[in-house]
């Protein structure tokens, strides 16, 4: 019922407007007055001077913790974000893609590379991360994968007990409403906030390419159940066709809870430290014009993601000695912050195009028709997760093994990157290159769709650097992709099986076909050689916004630890991190779901530390 106002009003501009601009219309309506119609906890205008915890960052882990540590009526808590609040636009499964030329982006760029991104303006990969309330939850595409049981347990031998499969299993369970109707039922949760759900919309393309997989040999899977090799239509945060973020599943109406206090739109520029006791004792941020300090008599949790968290404990003195010393930061605590990075990527895009069918380009997608049906009905292309829509899991490595550990996953996307001219902004594409590649489709609306080869155990690490003491730059970003060529020869693997599944009779029924336009830059190979995908791979290199690891958990004996296997900074009293760069290593799957998890289980950890745990 809630957008039946919104669409009267909608309704009342189209006979103004050729109905494509009634659909921007509507869209821009929804970004302005969305939020007025949500449920979301509102900003408090002036905070207290002490909470019991101060939480840094509302993403996927924060929103979690600020939810479950407030479930215990003695303790206040504070929810200190950086961004505005989730509004209406942002809920349109299909507008994933569009949000991240909105303010709710914190839009980091790479270090310029001779080696990678390369087909990108001054060869720098385009890092969003979300700025909003849910963090990355609200601009991510929704797809929702645990990762393999292998990871776990990998994480739990390198000296993190209580981290195995085993130990995580319940705290995905905890968090999870899954109504996917063929989930294995002794692992999906039912009673959880997080509503995980197929997306209500499969173009035929995926249905083709799903079909093909299992031509091809692969079985179909429950990839969040006891094992992973296979082919699935994705798995979802959507609840009833909109996105579920962690933002409206963990904190939505809950005004009754005088003891959670949020501030929106503020940045933590420091945490505050008694350097006699090595205790975190509070932080500073800056909101509107203004610094403010408060006090946490129990501890401080920073939750700012693989490159926030890292970011701010380098500028609050804990990090590299050497490496603060020389940004004029004095160090609290040597320790190897910002190393360890980690992250998907995916040569970017595999196209091919087909006939007698339509996919999911702009063109055919954003009319005013389809909005309505959404509008009204919650049905129709808009509810598709960004365009992504099934998922193939392979282990080349042991390819006969039905329960072997990913190392590279074929994400099918439902249109092509040509096919809507925001991807060329999305991955900032040099625009003569995206032009030579893509020129094609836009000026004729081909109709085709996308493989991401997407590589899951990358071997190569990259570093977060500090980019001075201003809080307010962003810091260096160096994510050396393909340092070891090992990932690159996985790249090629990933796209010799994605061109294979093209030539399935399933796919074939649209004359799929491989888009054969050269990379700019790669034309001194062979096309379609093994030294041509790697020189693709080089170019097109696409992050899946899957960055880990930069905070790694491990013991004190760890070299290159951070934290403790309760997320306790080493060496530091009162100070926690707990989000996605904890991880020791990426997952085998997308990073949002575990990173929930992690905030789900550092909760009990918290509660547990504190003789609150029921």
């Amino acid at each position: 019922m809630q957008y039946v106002p919104l669409a009267a009003g909608i309704l009342g501009m189209v006979s103004f407007t050729r109905p494509q601009d009634s659909l921007m219309s509507m869209l821009s309506f929804l970004q302005d007055g969305g939020e007025r119609m949500t449920h979301e906890l509102p900003s408090e205008p002036v905070v207290q001077a002490e909470y019991d915890f101060v939480i840094v960052g509302a993403g996927s882990a924060g929103s979690v913790l600020a939810n479950r540590l407030s479930e215990v009526p003695d303790w206040s808590v504070l929810l200190i974000e950086a961004g505005p609040g989730e509004n209406l636009l942002m809920d349109i499964p299909m507008a994933a893609h569009y949000l991240q030329n909105f303010n709710i982006n914190w839009d980091y760029r790479t270090k310029p590379s001779d080696r990678y991104c390369l087909a990108f303006k001054n060869n720098q990969c385009r890092f969003p991360r979300g700025k909003v309330m849910g963090g990355s939850s609200v601009l991510n595409y929704m797809i929702y994968t645990r990762g393999n049981r292998r990871d776990f347990d990998h994480w739990a031998d390198l000296g993190n007990p209580g981290w195995s499969y085993e130990d995580v299993l319940p705290y995905f369970k905890k968090l999870e409403h899954s109504v996917v109707p063929d989930a294995d039922p002794a692992y999906a949760g039912k009673d959880g906030p997080l509503t995980i759900s197929y997306p209500r919309y499969r173009s035929d393309t995926a249905k083709a390419f799903v079909q093909g997989a299992i031509e091809d040999g692969a079985p179909y899977v429950d990839y969040n159940g006891p094992t992973q090799i296979g082919v699935s239509y994705i798995q979802s945060t959507t609840k009833d066709g909109s996105r579920h973020s962690t933002n409206v599943a963990y904190l939505y109406d809950m005004r009754s809870r005088s003891n959670l206090h949020v501030k929106k739109g503020s940045q933590v520029t420091r945490i505050l430290f008694d350097r006699k006791t090595n205790r975190a004792t509070g932080v500073r941020f800056y909101c509107a014009g203004r610094y403010y300090t408060v006090r946490a008599r129990r501890e401080v949790i920073v939750s700012a993601g693989a490159i926030g968290s890292p970011h701010l404990l380098m500028l609050s003195g804990i990090g590299p000695a050497k490496h603060l010393l020389a940004n004029g930061i004095k160090p609290i605590a040597d320790l190897p912050v910002g190393f360890n990075f980690q992250d998907h990527t995916a040569a970017g895009g595999i196209t091919f195009l087909v006939n007698g069918t339509k996919t999911l380009s702009h063109a055919n997608v954003f009319r005013l028709e389809n909005f309505m049906k959404y509008q009204f009905e919650k049905q129709g292309p808009f509810t598709s997760t960004g365009g992504c829509e099934a998922i193939a899991f392979y282990d080349s490595e042991h390819p006969d093994d039905p329960d072997g550990w990913p190392d590279y996953e074929l994400l099918h996307i439902g249109g092509t990157v040509g096919g809507d001219p925001t991807y060329e902004v999305n991955f900032n594409y040099k625009h003569k290159t995206f032009k030579t590649l893509f020129g094609d489709i836009q000026r004729n609306n081909y109709n085709g769709f996308t493989v991401f080869p997407l590589i899951m155990r990358p071997r190569s690490k990259g570093r977060i650097y500090l980019n001075g003491s201003n809080p307010f730059r962003h810091p260096i970003i160096e994510p050396n992709y393909f340092d070891d060529p090992y990932d690159l020869d996985i790249s090629v693997r990933a796209i010799r099986k994605a061109i294979a599944l093209s030539r399935t009779a399933a796919l074939q029924r649209y004359n799929a076909r491989l888009l054969e336009i050269p990379m700019p830059g790669c034309e001194q190979y062979r096309f379609n050689s093994d030294d041509y995908w790697k020189c693709f791979s080089r170019h097109a290199t696409f992050t899946i916004y899957h960055h880990v690891g930069t905070c790694k958990m491990g013991p004190r004996k760890d070299p290159t630890a951070v934290v403790d296997a309760r997320l306790r900074v080493h060496g530091i009293k009162g100070l926690r991190v707990i989000d996605a760069s904890i991880m020791p290593d990426v997952t085998a799957g997308h990073t949002n779901a575990p990173t929930i998890m992690i905030g789900e289980k550092g909760a009990d950890m918290i509660k547990e530390d504190w003789n609150e745990l029921t």
